[in-house]
């Protein structure tokens, strides 16, 4: 039986990465932007490293054929709910033209808070699995929240809020891994076999804003040495996932 204790440590470690926007501030934008691409990469790469050196094979081990087709949809599954989240809540997606500035940073921060409910729901059953697995699935969420959480102070900040408060509502909205995480907790212990189809549905969260949200972002960088900077943050972020997956035990 997954730790509680182990469990929502993780999850407050990942929440608290919603205050990586207060070491930014007065830098230079140039400066954020070059590292902040090199995040996306390692991001990226951590994420997909996650799903195929982690999470998949955990979930498919000691299965019948029947059920690995099945745990494969659930991965297509996990694909489709990331979109119709992002499509419906995050404020890029506002097409209404009265919507005001104020009315698109709350909207972003709904978003967020499901998105981050998401995630703790994935790391608590990750542990459920194994401890190795669920240390692995955290550092993956925590390597994609840092420039999550950095685009998203920003839009607080362009959409009117003061600094301080962009700060307290990005960490409530944070906090929702949390209430993620002690869902699949109870689910965990009172519905049999839940968890093991919430890793695939995970591993397709993480494959949609993997290949949907963060590499675009690295295609948008055209000039020869900060592709390179970018290719290996990504290599360094899968190559971390393979390393983990070796060397940590499995239970």
């Amino acid at each position: 039986m997954a730790d509680l204790v182990v469990i929502l440590a993780s999850v407050t470690v990942v929440s608290l990465i919603s205050f990586v926007g207060i070491l930014f501030v007065g830098l230079k934008e140039a400066f954020i932007n070059r590292i902040l691409m090199a995040l996306v990469g390692f991001a990226s790469g951590s994420m997909i490293g996650a799903v195929f050196f982690n999470l998949l094979p955990e979930a498919l081990i000691g299965i019948d054929e029947g059920a690995t087709v099945l745990l494969l949809q659930v991965v297509v599954i996990g694909i489709v709910f990331f979109f119709l989240m992002e499509k419906f809540l995050h404020w890029r997606h506002c097409h209404d033209e009265k919507c005001t500035v104020h009315s698109f940073a709350y909207l972003n921060l709904m978003g967020d808070g499901v998105h981050n409910f998401v995630d703790g729901m994935a790391i608590a059953a990750s542990f459920f699995v194994s401890y190795a697995l669920g240390f692995a699935t955290t550092l993956a969420v925590v390597f994609h929240e840092i420039p999550q959480e950095l685009g998203d102070f920003g839009v607080l900040i362009y959409g009117g809020i003061e600094k301080k408060k962009a700060l307290t509502y990005n960490f409530l909205s944070a906090l929702s891994a949390v209430a993620g995480a002690l869902a699949i907790y109870w689910l965990g212990i009172y519905v049999r076999g839940f968890v093991q189809f919430l890793i695939p549905f995970a591993a397709g969260g993480f494959i949609y804003v993997a290949a949907t949200d963060l590499m675009p972002q690295l295609h948008k960088e055209t000039h020869a040495k900060e592709s390179v900077v970018q290719l290996f943050s990504l290599l360094a972020g899968i190559v971390l996932m393979l390393v983990l997956a070796v060397l940590l035990p499995k239970a």
